[in-house]
């Protein structure tokens, strides 16, 4: 999956002879070559963490968290759905169906509600429901999840998970101007909260990615009905940019990785969403973002801009690093696209590691956040698989 286009496992480098991640690249490197040694430290450092002690046996769940060493799992009280999905899908896109399986087993058994339909948001240390909220968020992933390994595996119970819970989604989220609820009660009442710009963003990824699995031409219908909404709700019309909240709320704001991530999805859906005006939107979005949202000394991407383009949050978060480069990758400016070599090599460093990653750090490069998110390496797969490998 990736929206229209199936991507390679990321299990082996793209390139027969690729540099080591540890390896100084040099001045004339090539994309392909970058992208190479992004896809190696992956397969080795990344993968391993998740596979070994990063994952619980004993649920069969991924732990939410693992030390920066890469080795210790960071004791936690609730385990979510939406990891357990993310984790599924980085492992199915990766070719590793054998875990995938166990955790798409544990997202049907320990995460089901088999009482109200859909699937809460969390369990507790031993796997008993804990979060019952009914959250459009987590609803999307196990759509995305689901429908890439089911088209990785050929698994029809995951394919038909991809359709049962598509329905749900239709049929208990259904707000008002073709707009969904971003959380509802654990019997899918109202709990009175507004449709936010992320759960709707994931849907259309999650959708996508159930077209291409399914060749169901329904899925375009309803894409098309959610641009729609999408359109005419969060479209901040001076800058293109989709805001995180109605355009309108108080205390909004623009998020430069959010515009980033629009952009790939608005580039890989073609015309299923032509006809709602996000494509042009989304243009000037990115050039809002990439001018006022990205460092210029170190490239890193602000984590919020006001709605004049101030900076509100200069944290730098690993997953807008990514959505950067994939949104790079696939722009029509060549002179964009000739950016990405330059910008691979100053997020290598900054973002990087022998044990792994670093998720999070402030404007002046000190990590401000040392643990390693078991929801981190769906982002990193999205992005290297986006990126040129010839």
């Amino acid at each position: 999956m990736l929206s229209l286009r199936r991507v390679p496992s990321l299990m082996r480098p793209a390139c027969n002879q690729s540099p080591s991640f540890d390896q100084t690249m040099n001045a004339t490197a090539s994309t392909p070559e970058l992208t190479a040694a992004l896809r190696d430290h992956f397969a080795r450092v990344i993968l391993p963490i998740w596979r070994g002690p990063g994952f619980n046996a004993a649920l069969g769940l991924p732990f939410e968290a693992v030390a920066a060493d890469g080795r210790t799992p960071l004791p936690g009280a609730r385990y979510r759905a939406m990891a357990c999905a993310r984790q599924l899908f980085v492992f199915a896109q990766a070719g590793e169906l054998e875990h995938a399986q166990r955790l798409f087993e544990s997202l049907t058994d320990v995460f089901q509600d088999s009482s109200r339909g859909g699937w809460f948001y969390s369990v507790d240390a031993q796997g008993v429901p804990l979060d019952t909220t009914k959250d459009l968020y987590t609803h999307a992933f196990v759509v995305f999840a689901c429908a890439e390994y089911g088209a990785r595996s050929g698994n029809r119970d995951a394919l038909e998970v991809v359709n049962r819970a598509s329905s749900l989604i239709e049929d208990r989220f259904a707000a008002d101007n073709g707009l969904l609820h971003a959380a509802l009660a654990a019997d899918f009442t109202t709990t009175g909260g507004m449709p936010l710009q992320n759960p709707l963003m994931h849907l259309t990824e999650a959708w996508l990615a159930a077209r291409t699995a399914t060749q169901d031409a329904a899925f375009d219908t309803v894409l098309g009905r959610l641009g729609n909404a999408i359109a005419g709700a969060f479209v901040h019309q001076p800058s293109g940019c989709i805001a995180e909240l109605p355009v309108g709320s108080a205390d909004n704001r623009l998020e430069p990785g959010h515009q980033f991530e629009w952009f790939w999805l608005a580039q890989q859906a073609g015309d299923v969403l032509a006809a709602c005006g996000l494509h042009d939107a989304l243009g000037r979005a990115f050039r809002f973002a990439h001018e006022r949202g990205v460092d210029a000394a170190t490239g890193g991407v602000h984590a919020a801009l006001d709605e004049a383009g101030g900076i509100m949050d200069s944290t730098q978060r690993i997953w807008a690093q990514t959505e950067y480069l994939r949104a790079i990758a696939v722009h029509d400016d060549p002179a964009m696209r000739a950016l990405l070599p330059q910008q691979i090599e100053r997020f290598r460093p900054r973002f990087l590691h022998a044990q792994g990653w670093v998720e999070c750090k402030t404007l002046a490069g000190e990590v401000s956040r040392e643990d390693m998110p078991s929801t981190t390496p769906y982002h990193l797969a999205t992005a290297y698989a986006a990126l040129p490998v010839v």
